[in-house]
């Protein structure tokens, strides 16, 4: 089970929270869906060098969006006096077409943060780095500042093989199967010369305590209510 699920989904309502915070009838749904989607699309291609692993969005009953970024560097996203932050307001507002509140969360540890870690060997090795240095050094980096295990796992055609195959490293505890494990799983392509390069990792950063609620919501996945 936990082999094929994306830890986050599997632990959304336990242990992890929804990355879209609202709530909408069946006719509005999809629409809402759809602008949620071009809002993150927009800002990971032209934001991805301010390192952004997670974008929550929240509507209120006013039809106001907030979004709520999560960088590791906060200062390239608000610019010089706050010129980039309303520049990306104002664009975010044209492609829904709704009032956009921006708010910035600063990332204290980027090296914890599986999505980043995972789009570092990705552009590293687009730079055309050896994979296994690559993912050697990224998991050392990782465990120095303080995870409690790391996995990584690239397929395709690694170093410009004819064949495409699967490498990985795992280092220290990675239990995907108790659902209170705080598990961060991230996920990123490197468009090679020869071919497209997926990159998966996932970091354990410790157990969660959890409350009565969540120990009825992991003994109900568990069989036992």
């Amino acid at each position: 089970m936990g082999q094929k699920v994306n830890p986050i989904s599997l632990r959304i309502g336990i242990t992890e929270d929804w990355r879209s915070r609202w709530y909408a009838g069946k006719k509005k749904f999809g629409k809402l869906l759809v602008e949620d989607q071009k809002i993150r699309k927009y800002i990971k291609k032209n934001y991805r060098f301010t390192g952004i692993p997670k974008i929550i969005i929240e509507r209120t009953r006013d039809e106001e969006v907030r979004v709520i970024l999560y960088t590791a560097r906060p200062g390239l996203i608000i610019g010089r006096k706050g010129a980039e932050i309303e520049k990306l307001k104002d664009t975010t507002e044209k492609l829904v077409g709704k009032t956009v509140d921006i708010r910035i969360q600063e990332i204290d540890k980027p090296e914890l943060e599986a999505q980043l870690v995972a789009e570092n060997i990705a552009e590293q090795l687009q730079k055309r780095a050896a994979f296994r240095r690559t993912i050697k050094k990224a998991i050392d980096i990782t465990m120095g500042m303080g995870a409690k295990g790391v996995k990584v796992q690239i397929s395709g055609r690694l170093g410009g093989a004819e064949i495409a195959r699967t490498e990985g490293s795992t280092v220290g505890s990675i239990p995907l199967h108790t659902l209170r494990a705080n598990i961060d799983y991230g996920f990123a392509e490197s468009l090679t010369k020869y071919g497209t390069i997926g990159v998966k990792v996932w970091i354990f950063k410790g157990l969660i305590e959890l409350g009565k609620e969540d120990k009825n919501a992991v003994d109900a996945e568990k069989g036992k209510i």
